[in-house]
């Protein structure tokens, strides 16, 4: 089983990697294997609303860029942790158009998959961060991963993170966590326990 870690940051080894390592290192710890996407500083389309994706485009974005990329492995994927700092308390542009394109397109390819996000700030705006990139999983049919506190760590610089001994425990205790859902999902398909499906043939809207 493979756990794909998608740092949400324009800074390559910054304090969002370093958070985003430690989840790795328990998930390595417990024998699941990792890799970790960088968003980088390329410059990220918004999504047009144009359906390419869904008429003709097999579930590939209009626009080749990373997130097509990133769908290829996300198909393969068993899980994820999406991880962002905070910017004006809410997680970067960047990756708010990534991922507005990576569900939208791609959305099949995240169903039933355990997802957890991560943030890091130097002090607000975390709560309000965790809880914008939670509606994707929960818009996506998604198992959400939990730990034993808020998905954050606290700090300007990586050696600010490295002080957060208790965000570095809840990035460990969120790491073993995913593992262990990972594992017991597994365990249940093994005795033909499937997902279920899901209706969808109702679209209503409120103006009338």
């Amino acid at each position: 089983m493979k756990v794909l870690l998608l740092n949400g940051s324009t800074t390559k080894d910054g304090c969002v990697y370093r958070a985003l390592t430690e989840v790795a290192s328990a998930l390595e710890e417990d024998e699941i294997k990792t890799e970790i996407l960088q968003m980088g500083t390329e410059a990220i389309w918004d999504c047009m609303g144009c359906d390419f994706c869904h008429n003709g485009g097999n579930n590939r974005c209009v626009h080749e860029d990373m997130v097509n990329d990133w769908l290829e492995k996300v198909e393969e994927a068993d899980g994820f942790i999406f991880g962002s700092p905070v910017y004006y308390a809410h997680p970067t542009g960047q990756f708010l158009a990534l991922l507005d394109r990576m569900f939208y397109a791609g959305g099949e390819y995240f169903r039933f998959k355990p997802g957890a996000a991560i943030v890091t700030a130097r002090r607000a705006g975390t709560t309000a961060s965790l809880d914008v990139i939670n509606k994707y999983f929960t818009d996506a049919c998604m198992p959400v991963v939990s730990s034993t506190y808020w998905n954050m760590a606290h700090g300007n610089k990586i050696e600010e993170i490295e002080r957060d001994l208790e965000g570095l425990q809840i990035m460990r205790n969120l790491g073993h966590n995913m593992a262990w859902m990972l594992k017991c999902l597994e365990a249940g398909k093994e005795k033909g326990l499937l997902p279920p499906k899901t209706e969808d043939q109702h679209w209503t809207n409120f103006i009338r």
